[in-house]
């Protein structure tokens, strides 16, 4: 057959069982594979940063020592005292700076060539950390006004006719205390998930045009491709640093409003 009249074969996406692998092995109900790998790596990884940048603490920082301290100081001090306030923030320093780092961690190995599987494209991982984060600033409420002070504050909207109860209070429990925390983690998760199918999808799109399509039109799809996959992946790289940033920034929010007086 001429070459030039092949049909090229139909292009098959990437799907979700591309896209998370199967275990590596299992027994019984436990299953180990490269998610679950990752996020022990990730720990591996962020312990032996920063014990390596605090062996020696100098006066004039070395550049790892910089790096170090310019992230636990962007944690401590924007994401922690100017949110939660001076007089509260301390307490919840170590869970806002493991939320952080591990978060950014395990979403930059979406970014990183062989690795390439982002954890929080996983629902179970993302919803861990909203439920470990729900159950923190519901506490906290509760320790500081008690259960039904708490729940008061959370459900009804001060200065508001009474009448209006009737309406809100639902309504606001639906949105605080069951929306919110499906919205945390589902945020989070969402973004990376559709950021990691989409650099799979643009990959077998450019392959596909160059080794089925062939030709001019091939070659030049695929170039096409290959600079619409690079933007895709700087900006995934973005998203990546901002959603552990937002996960981090709405806890201590979340932290702030259940701490703070009632009107």
């Amino acid at each position: 057959m001429n070459p030039a009249l092949r049909i090229p074969a139909e292009f098959v996406a990437p799907s979700t069982e591309d896209a998370h692998l199967p275990p590596f092995f299992e027994v019984g109900s436990f299953a180990l594979g490269k998610h679950s790998l990752l996020i022990l790596l990730s720990v591996v990884l962020i312990a032996a940063f920063f014990m390596y940048v605090v062996r020696r603490r100098a006066l004039v920082p070395t550049k790892g020592q910089y790096l170090g301290e310019m992230g636990y100081g962007l944690v401590r001090n924007h994401l922690g005292r100017d949110i939660i306030g001076e007089k509260d923030f301390r307490p919840f320093v170590p869970l806002l700076f493991t939320f952080f780092f591990f978060i950014l961690v395990n979403n930059l190995f979406g970014s990183i060539p062989v690795l390439q599987l982002p954890t929080f494209s996983h629902p179970g991982t993302a919803y861990v950390f909203a439920a470990i984060a729900y159950v923190v600033w519901v506490g906290v409420g509760i320790k500081r006004h008690g259960l039904g002070h708490f729940m008061a504050k959370m459900t009804m909207p001060p200065n508001v006719p009474k009448v209006l109860y009737l309406i809100l209070i639902p309504l606001e429990f639906l949105s605080n205390m069951i929306i919110r925390p499906v919205t945390h983690a589902l945020r989070v998760f969402a973004t990376m998930f559709a950021g990691h199918m989409a650099i799979m999808v643009a990959a077998a799109f450019m392959a596909y045009l160059a080794t089925e399509v062939g030709g001019a039109l091939g070659i030049g799809g695929s170039i096409f491709g290959l600079v619409l996959g690079l933007f895709i992946y700087f900006l995934e790289v973005l998203i990546q640093i901002l959603q552990a940033y937002i996960f981090t920034l709405l806890f201590a929010v979340y932290v702030q409003g259940a701490l703070q007086e009632g009107h």
